[in-house]
Parts: C-alpha cells; sequence; structure tokens
C-alpha cells in the first residue's frame, strides 16, 4: 500500500512539474530603456522584460532574468549561462553563423543622432567628429562601415548609457542607435535638448538585419517551435499590442514594424 501511495505522489508531482514547466532563464542587458532597464529597486523591465514574460506565460514556463554585458551575449548563451537571450538583438547573418533565432518579435530603425546645429547630409558631413556606439551592435557595425569610413571617429562602449554620459561630458558629438532607444533613453531627457536624429531611417539589412529575434542556440528545434507559436498567439490575443502600447503608444507605433 505504501509503495503504491508512493508511486501515486511520484505521479502527481511529475504531472505538476509538467504543467507548470522548468524555469527559462532570459539573458537581458538591463541599459537598454525603454526595451530592458531597472526599476528604482533593481527590478527589470521595459518592452523586452514583458514581451519575454509574456511569452513565458503563453508556453507556461517561469522567466529567470539573467542580466549580462551585451557583447558576452552570444557567448554565455553558446557556454549554456542561460537559454535565450530576449534583449533586443538583431537577426543578423553574421550572428546566424553562430546561433539560431526566432522569427521577429519587433523591427525599429536605427538612428544617428547629433547636435541640432549640425548640418547632416549623410556620413561624410560629419567627418571629424566622434560617435559613440553600442559595442558588438549592429549600429556598431554600421557605423564601422559607413561613418568611420568616411572619416568620422567611432568609440565603442559596453553599455548604451555610458554613450549617453560621455555626450554630456562634452567628449562625444553624438552616437547611432535605435530610434526608439533613443528617443526615450535620451532625446526626452533634459541631456538629450540640444541634440535630434538626422538623416533617413536606417533598415540596411546587411548591417540591421531583419528586425529582433530570440536568440537560442542551434540544435533547440522544440524550443524555437514553442516560440515561434507564442509569439503568434500574443500578437493574436492583444497581449503584444497591450505591451507595444504601455511603451510606444506616445509615438503611435507598432514595433513590430515591417
Amino acid at each position: 500500500m505504501k509503495k503504491l501511495l508512493l508511486v501515486l505522489a511520484l505521479g502527481s508531482l511529475c504531472t505538476l512539474t509538467f504543467a507548470q514547466g522548468k524555469d527559462l532563464k532570459v539573458a537581458i542587458d538591463p541599459t537598454y530603456e525603454p526595451f530592458t532597464f531597472k526599476t528604482a529597486d533593481g527590478k527589470p523591465t521595459g518592452f523586452d522584460v514583458d514581451i519575454a514574460s509574456a511569452l513565458c506565460e503563453q508556453i507556461k514556463r517561469k522567466c529567470v532574468f539573467v542580466e549580462q554585458v551585451w557583447d558576452s551575449m552570444i557567448p554565455g548563451l553558446m557556454a549554456k549561462k542561460y537559454d535565450v537571450i530576449i534583449s533586443s538583438m538583431s537577426i543578423t547573418e553574421d550572428r546566424l553563423k553562430q546561433i539560431d533565432f526566432t522569427d521577429k518579435y519587433y523591427n525599429t530603425p536605427s538612428r544617428v543622432v547629433m547636435k541640432k546645429d549640425v548640418k547632416y547630409t549623410g556620413p561624410a558631413s560629419i567627418k571629424g567628429k566622434k560617435v559613440g556606439v553600442l559595442k558588438a551592435s549592429t549600429q556598431e557595425k554600421y557605423a564601422l562601415g559607413e561613418l568611420k569610413t568616411a572619416g568620422v571617429e567611432v568609440v565603442s562602449y559596453e553599455a548604451q548609457d555610458q554613450v549617453y554620459l560621455d555626450i554630456k561630458a562634452g567628449r562625444l558629438d553624438g552616437t547611432v542607435a535605435d530610434y526608439v532607444e533613443v528617443t526615450g533613453g535620451f532625446l526626452e531627457k533634459p541631456d538629450g535638448k540640444d541634440f535630434e536624429l538626422k538623416g533617413e531611417e536606417l533598415y540596411i539589412q546587411k548591417y540591421f538585419g531583419t528586425g529582433a529575434g530570440i536568440g537560442l542556440r542551434k540544435g533547440e528545434a522544440a524550443l524555437k517551435g514553442e516560440l515561434n507559436a507564442a509569439i503568434k498567439a500574443i500578437r493574436a490575443n492583444g497581449k503584444y499590442k497591450t505591451i507595444n502600447d504601455k511603451y510606444f503608444a506616445k509615438y503611435k507605433l507598432d514595433v513590430y514594424g515591417k
């Protein structure tokens, strides 16, 4: 009788564990407002965090957020420090050589940002200026490929908020950043009052890829399938729109993009 009860108890435990699902360790870089940043009490928040939480709810797993420096994101994933990256990582050919991605979950353009009095007509027009970018980002790739070759000095940083600190200190003339991030994280704040977006929206695929996706290790076909289905589900059931509007309604923008 005791053996039967033990078997039944173990069976119930297994069913409960399966129903709840195991933790999903999610890598984030919390220096990228409004996509990923921290509240005053140190909790991760932002569009990426809310999307991750909605996806975890959809696949019946618990999100556990792991903070990671941006340029160590992919090495950390490959070393199995976490299961996925949900932190505004663009799907590019170079990254696809190392890791896999889900379908995109958003796609916003990047922009050049300089002082308002700078007459910008393209990369050559800011020759001699100093621009800060996030290390190992698509914006860094663009800056090195298009700005540096035109005579612009490009300086790479471990975190985007460090770029803004050096702009404030007068050590930089501008940046290349995601349109939404740089608008909410810099231009709409007092330190950004003398700066503005310059030039056209940057969607150049060889630099910026095809949108931000969830990064995962190659060979994780089952997890990739679950997450792709979950992205479609939250788009269909209205959760995606609720999260989008929480952060971007003031821009009248659906960041799912084109």
